[in-house]
């Protein structure tokens, strides 16, 4: 396991982070070869870090008949573990419900290697923000944390400027991501963070999925006048697929970044892009009712998955969505790596 202040460095420097998928035979069981394969393809892809565990693994997986929490991080784990050998691929374990549960989880996370916490406030609704600054506190004590802003639409809740500066206070946060997918609640959460004595500290990840672009190039207002606010990395579901071209789009915003402004106008054209490959793959049209399902048909489409199929057997493709991931995909091929994988794909299958 790295240490706290190595896995702190690798945040900080700015990662391609994809929220992992689950790979599942048609009969709903674990399909292990395929999540391997999955895992591959984002080492690969050349992503800076892997979040296991998180909403797009589905949460599901918690669940005692279906049991999959851990086998699904070893499976991840082991697979860096064989393949980056310099350790610099940071491992995030996504953890989640009241405090005992949460705890536990990332005591699992620990063992198998993990380097830092996704806290995410799943099954929380009963629990006060001094609950859940209590909890962040007690898994930070097993390993870093990083703060999760969830939507409300698909599990989250809505958190002040307060919340967010008491979060940023607690030693053991070394970054935050945001993915309330509103402008006023990101701005309102950055403010909150930006009031706290740790917020240098802090490593600001987007995970607004419907506005990449636009949040990884944005100077955010800041306490420090010397200097401004900046997403520096993301840890995206919509990176579950297009992963190579998401680590292509992050160097060149660094490179716009760092001078070469050129790169604006067609940063600017991929920004309006993403969105839209977003609005099918996480179904915006519905509520974000087959999100899930979304990034399960890419990945089968592909050949790295055999199936859309989730856990729970109402997370299917929304009608029409089927007929959006059709246009998105045959619009955008070089922002959803389908040529790469499918050159790819038996190679990692074979392991």
């Amino acid at each position: 396991m790295k240490t706290t202040t190595h896995a702190a460095d690798l945040l900080h420097a700015g990662l391609t982070i994809p929220a992992h998928p689950l790979a599942l035979h048609e009969d709903r069981t674990f399909d292990e070869r395929r999540q391997r394969a999955l895992t591959r393809y984002y080492l690969a892809a050349g992503a800076g870090g892997l979040a296991v565990g998180v909403h797009t693994t589905q949460f599901s997986i918690r669940h005692p008949d279906v049991a999959l929490y851990e086998p699904v991080l070893r499976a991840a784990s082991e697979v860096v573990t064989a393949e980056d050998a310099e350790g610099r691929v940071l491992m995030v374990a996504g953890v989640s419900g009241p405090l005992t549960q949460a705890v536990a989880e990332a005591t699992t996370a620990a063992s198998l290697g993990y380097d830092a916490i996704l806290l995410a406030p799943n099954d929380t609704a009963a629990m006060s923000e001094d609950d859940l600054l209590a909890r962040t506190r007690a898994v930070g004590d097993v390993l870093p944390v990083i703060g999760f802003y969830l939507q409300p639409a698909v599990g989250g809740r809505i958190l002040g400027r307060d919340y967010w500066r008491r979060l940023a206070d607690i030693d053991a946060v070394i970054g935050v991501k945001l993915a309330p997918f509103d402008r006023y609640r990101t701005i309102e959460a950055i403010s909150g963070i930006e009031a706290s004595g740790r917020a240098r500290r802090i490593a600001l990840y987007t995970g607004n999925d419907d506005s990449i672009v636009a949040d990884l190039l944005t100077d955010f207002p800041s306490s420090d006048t010397s200097a401004s606010r900046r997403f520096v990395g993301g840890l995206l579901g919509q990176w579950a697929v297009g992963t190579r071209s998401a680590v292509d789009l992050m160097g060149r915003i660094a490179r716009a970044r760092g001078g070469e402004l050129q790169l604006y106008p067609e940063l600017m054209r991929d920004a309006a892009a993403l969105t839209d490959i977003n609005s099918a793959v996480f179904d915006a049209a519905n509520a974000f009712a087959g999100s899930i399902a979304g990034v399960n048909e890419v990945l089968y489409r592909q050949g790295l998955l055999a199936g859309s199929w989730c856990l729970e057997p109402h997370e299917v493709l929304s009608h029409g969505q089927s007929a959006a991931l059709d246009r998105v995909l045959a619009a955008y091929p070089s922002l959803t790596d389908t040529e790469f994988v499918q050159e790819n794909v038996d190679r990692w299958l074979d392991g």
